[in-house]
Order: C-alpha cells, then structure tokens, then sequence
C-alpha cells in the first residue's frame, strides 16, 4: 500500500489562461493591455499558488455568530474566516472594485476589473458576494444622484486604502419571497430622529458589511413594487453598535459557506430614502444590471477554475495502465466541459463590455438594447452551464471528488448558488421576454449575432454559422407565433431564452475563433466553437401545457 494518488495543482492562473490572453490582446489597446498585464500575472500568481494553497488549509473554517457576551449583553458579533480577512485587504489595494470608478480605462474600465476579478476570485472564497454588492450599491448610489449619499459612501466602497474600504449588503429577500419583491413587508416610519425601518430579512448576503441598501415600505403608501422606496442603512452606530438590528441566525447553506448569510430583524433600524419614497423596484434596476454581470463572471471563472484542476489532474492520475489525459473518452469529456467554459467566458465578458459602455456613456442606442437583453442572458445561461460543468468536473475525481478534505465537492457546491442569486433561471427567462418588449430588440440582437457570424472565413466554422442562423431564426419565428398565447409564450421562456444565450455564444465563438486563426493565436478557439455546436444550440420545442400540468 505504498502508492499515493498525487492531487492537483495550479500553475499560475494568468499565464496558463491562453483564452483570456487572446481575449485581452483582442479587446484592449495594446498599450493599456501591456499595463495590467505585469498585475494580472501577479494575481494568477496569488491565484495559483498562495491563495490556493490558503483555500485549502481554511476549508473548515466559517464565519461565527456570537449573540450574547459573557455578561448577557446582545452584542451580535460575526468573525470571519482567516482567508476573508486577507481578500478585504487584497481588494481594496488592487482596486478589485476601485477600478471601475476610476475609470482610468475609460469605456474599457469593466474589462479592466473583471479581467482581475476572474483571475483572483476562484481563490478567495466567494468574497466576490459582497463585491459585486458593493459594487451595485455604488453605481446605484451615483445613478439616482443623492448627493448627500455619494460623498458619504463612495470614497469607502472604491478606496484602494483597507483601513478606509467598505463593503455594502444587498437586503431585499423576506418570508414572503425573493423573486417577487414587490411582496416586502418591511414598514418605514418618519421619527424626530429619521427614517426608521421595521420588518424582517430573511436572506441578506454579507451581513458584516458597513452599509446595506434594502426596500421598506414608507406607512401611507400602497401594495407592491410601486409603493416600496430605496433605503441606504448604515450598519453600525456612531458607538459601533448595530443600528436598530438584530441577528437572528446565519443560515446553514448548501455552498457560499464562507459567506456570512444571516436572517435579520430590524427593530427601528434608522435609515436615508436614496430617491424618493416610491419606485423602490426600478430604483434598484442598476444595481441588478452591476450584480448580474458579476453572477455571469463568477461562473465563468468557476467553470475556469475546475477546468484547471481537472486537466492537471488527467495528467497525474493513471488509471487502466495510462494517464487520464491520454485515454481518448476520459479527453472526450475534459473537451466538451472547456467547450461550454470557453462560450460562458465570452458571454460574461460581453455583458461587462455593455455595462462599462453605458457608464462610460458611450453606448449606441442599438448597445443600450443589447444590454437590457444580453444582462439576464448571460446571467441565466452561464448559471446553468457552470452547474453542469462543475458537476462533470467533480465526477471526473471520482471518489476524491465526493470527499469534502479534497475541497472539490466545493466547486459544484459553490456553483449551485450562481444559477438562484439575482434571479433564478426562470425569473431572469421572464425578464429576457421583458427585454424584448421594447420594439426593435430583437432585430438588434439578430443584427448583432449575424456580424459576428459574418466575420467567419475558415471552412471548419461553416457547421458553427449555420447552426446559430438556424437557431435565431427559429427563435424569431417562435417568439412571433406565441405572442397570441400568453400561457403558451411563459412556459417556453426558459427554453427559448437559452436558445439566446447559446446563440449569441456560439457566434462569439466564431467570431473569435477567426480572430485567434489570424492573429496567431491557434485553432483551439476554433475547435471550441465545433464542439459547443455538437452540444446542440437551438433548445426551443413545443410542449404540450396539458401534459406539463399532469407531470407537475
């Protein structure tokens, strides 16, 4: 018994990421790419090898709720895990959120801060949760213009200083749903004092943070989205106890498991109206626009970050007398997850181009479209991809990967989250068909798919172009016909909004892969638009509702 299965390792996570390499040197100046590149390889360094390497000797460790003092005194005190506490100070002198609001990059910032992100993130343990909302909560802050507020909290949610960095939380989830927030019931009184806030939140993401935006509804004011207003909470007092709020509990997860998720009461919680006292839903529109973006990247650099480990390890595990990497089935299958990982990349990416665009008030009208439409499809399609690729990844151990002292479990475990925050698949499938609504939508999105399908000149893509142009064009046909049956048109929206999403990927696959033909870098990109093809793009079929109501 003298044999030890040697486990996976990481190189560094820039250097041996040819994908994001191709990408930069595509999208970027060749001068603004030459400056972050000497900070990305330091990060894919961190990424691989200390923070890793952290990850693991930290698995046990997770955030503690301490309630009471010695002396019975509420205190409500969260530690944090070792690891949480170095990725606060490694964010804030990286610029990880900074960045974007600096806006040294101009419209190409967002391209900036996600490159770093997706480099870092994978090692620190979800701490981009409280990021994207810290991030959200600054574009929302500048959007609706509350002066008061911008110079209150700005200089904290995008300082470079650790002593002077905030994170914000993002509290909309109660008993009475998720989804559908319009349903809050948490009441907003006027004091002498201000605005205090009553209620419950039963789901609230990185508790620990400084400040908080959350809806409540102002006394007086009528049922639903219309009624509920935009608060900013501070979360500590002057004195450093908790402003009006209780810690109920944190939740016992299926992942995130490093992320302090706690149930709230809030007990004359005071609190600013950011905007207003009503339109509290479509107040927070850019702050879902901000952590949307941040859920498609997440995904794709988790499906990055198993795909890393898994072909390391095919090259380490020798099993029926070769290497994994050298047995054909066990390639066929490392080849059909990078497929997907290549396409949730690109899509990712897209939807923080549009976003940095709009800030940078550079979007065309036809960009503004696209971005309204491409947000909830990059969330929802690579939410489900990066469920199914992680799920392969950790198969593909075997029973190390169904052992949790491994941390591989951790990699499905942590995906799950990715396809219900900001709005499950459905949810966001409903939101896509909103999108839609708006007259000229549609034609953008063909117009947009056809040009980069029409950049194609290497004959190995002819299959590629010819499945996307089928698949959109079933889309628009079935889009137009189940517009006379509202029950018929809800229950394809799933289908027909990843039939979207797996479009508008594949051609930015094609286009990509001809890209990379020419400009030397290789036919891989080339041989991931092929197989994702295979995987089957047009996902559209009519269902018989009789059948779905029997069945459900």
């Amino acid at each position: 018994m003298s044999f030890f299965q040697e486990p996976p390792r990481l190189g560094n996570q820039y250097d041996d990421d040819a994908l994001l390499q191709s990408y930069l040197a595509r999208q970027l100046p060749e001068e603004l790419r030459r400056s972050v590149t000497e900070e990305l390889r330091e990060l894919g360094e961190l990424s691989g090898k200390y923070f890793y390497e952290f990850q693991l000797r930290d698995r046990l460790n997770e955030p503690v709720l301490t309630q009471w003092d010695a002396w019975g005194q509420r205190v409500d005190r969260i530690e944090l895990t070792p690891l949480w506490k170095e990725a606060e100070a490694l964010t804030a002198k990286r610029g990880l959120v900074a960045v974007a609001y600096e806006q040294k990059s101009g419209a190409l910032s967002r391209l900036h801060q996600f490159a770093l992100n997706y480099v870092i993130q994978p090692s620190l343990d979800v701490y981009s949760c409280p990021l994207a909302m810290t991030d959200g909560a600054a574009r929302t802050l500048l959007q609706l213009g509350n002066q008061e507020l911008i110079s209150r909290a700005l200089p904290h949610l995008a300082s470079r200083d650790p002593a002077t960095f905030w994170t914000s939380g993002q509290w909309m989830t109660e008993r009475t749903g998720g989804s559908d927030v319009g349903l809050t019931q948490t009441v907003a009184r006027q004091t002498p004092e201000g605005w205090r806030l009553y209620g419950t939140k039963w789901f609230t993401s990185a508790t620990t943070s400084q400040m908080a935006l959350t809806l409540a509804r102002p006394e007086g004011n009528g049922p639903g989205g219309k009624g509920l207003a935009l608060f900013f909470v501070e979360t500590r007092n002057a004195d450093g106890r908790l402003n009006g709020i209780l810690i109920n509990r944190l939740k016992d997860k299926l992942g995130t498991k490093k992320v302090p998720t706690a149930e709230l009461t809030l007990d004359g919680t005071l609190a600013v109206p950011v905007a207003g006292l009503t339109d509290g839903i479509r107040n927070m529109a850019w702050m879902l626009n901000v952590t949307r973006t941040w859920n498609a990247m997440g995904s794709a650099w988790a499906m990055r970050r198993a795909m890393a480990l898994s072909k390391d390890y095919a090259t380490r595990r020798v099993q029926f007398g070769a290497k994994l990497a050298e047995k054909p089935l066990h390639v066929d299958t490392l080849a059909g997850m990078e497929a997907e990982t290549h396409g949730a990349f690109l899509m990712a990416f897209r939807a923080a181009e549009l976003l940095g665009r709009m800030e940078a008030k550079v979007a065309t009208e036809e960009e503004l479209l696209l971005q309204r439409l491409v947000t909830p499809l990059a969330k929802l399609t690579t939410g489900k991809q990066v469920v199914a690729t992680t799920s392969e990844a950790v198969e593909g151990f075997g029973g190390a990967g169904y052992v949790e002292d491994t941390y591989l479990p951790r990699l499905l475990a942590d995906a799950q989250v990715l396809s219900i925050w900001e709005g499950t698949t459905n949810v966001l499938s409903l939101d896509a068909l909103r999108a839609l609504a708006k007259e000229g939508t549609l034609d953008v999105f063909h117009a947009d798919v056809e040009r980069r399908l029409a950049t194609a000149k290497d004959s190995g893509l002819k299959p590629c172009v010819r499945a996307a142009e089928d698949a959109l064009e079933h889309a628009r046909s079935w889009v137009s016909g189940a517009l006379a049956n509202p029950m018929g048109l809800e229950a394809g929206a799933r289908r027909f909004s990843l039939t979207l999403g797996r479009t508008l990927e594949l051609a930015m696959l094609v286009e990509h892969a001809q890209w990379c033909l020419d400009n030397g870098h290789g036919p891989r990109v080339l041989a991931a638009a092929r197989r994702f093809t295979r995987h089957g793009v047009d996902l559209i079929s009519d269902m018989d509702l009789d059948d779905s109501r029997l069945l459900a």
